[in-house]
């Protein structure tokens, strides 16, 4: 599905264009070894100082600990991924022990990295025929108790894998919703030399 807003002022792979977020998921159950396609796509982004920070705990749908993922889902974004195939969090690790040195340090990188991971994840995704949704809307707070997380470890996205179905599974607000976001033009982006931005 394309959007007449998504033209590309340069020659890119239409892959960049065509991937957005749906909502709208059929509930089908996903291979664990197509999930694993996506996770390798991922183990290989770039990273500062090769640390790869990020880190996936996944559920896929009614199996494991699906319901406690979905619980830390915002009651509006519980509505829509219930009906996604995986649900994956994604976290990254804050601090790194860098080659010779004995004491970590912060990873100043480490959600760049992990957004590097996460747009992989995406892009295989999108190849595979699978669609995915980045989800901010989540208890933060609960987060790290629910899934074990300990300390030491940002608490980034959730994200909801599945295959895409017709916007009318939708609640009537979220049909509305349910279509690509233009983007702004590179003007508003890049500049040269110097920041020169509103």
């Amino acid at each position: 599905m394309t959007d007449t807003a998504r033209i590309a002022d340069h020659d890119i792979h239409p892959l960049f264009i065509n991937r957005w977020s749906p909502r709208a998921f059929t509930g089908e159950t996903i291979p664990e070894n197509e999930l694993f396609r996506l996770f390798e796509a991922a183990r290989w982004a770039p990273s500062a100082n090769n640390s790869q920070p990020w880190r996936f705990i996944y559920a896929r749908r009614n199996e494991g600990r699906w319901t406690y993922l979905l619980s830390l889902l915002n009651p509006g974004n519980q509505v829509w991924a219930e009906n996604a195939s995986a649900l994956v969090v994604l976290v990254s690790r804050t601090h790194h022990q860098r080659p010779g040195e004995s004491e970590t340090s912060p990873l100043r990188t480490h959600a760049l990295d992990a957004g590097a991971a996460w747009a992989s994840l995406a892009f295989q995704a999108e190849l595979s025929g699978w669609r995915t949704h980045a989800i901010g809307g989540f208890n933060r707070t609960a987060a790290p108790g629910v899934l074990g997380i300990p300390d030491g470890y940002s608490v980034d996205i959730v994200i909801a894998i599945g295959r895409q179905t017709d916007a009318t599974t939708l609640s009537p607000e979220l049909q509305a919703r349910e279509k690509p976001n233009a983007r702004k033009p590179l003007t508003e982006l890049v500049a040269e030399g110097r920041f020169a931005f509103d």
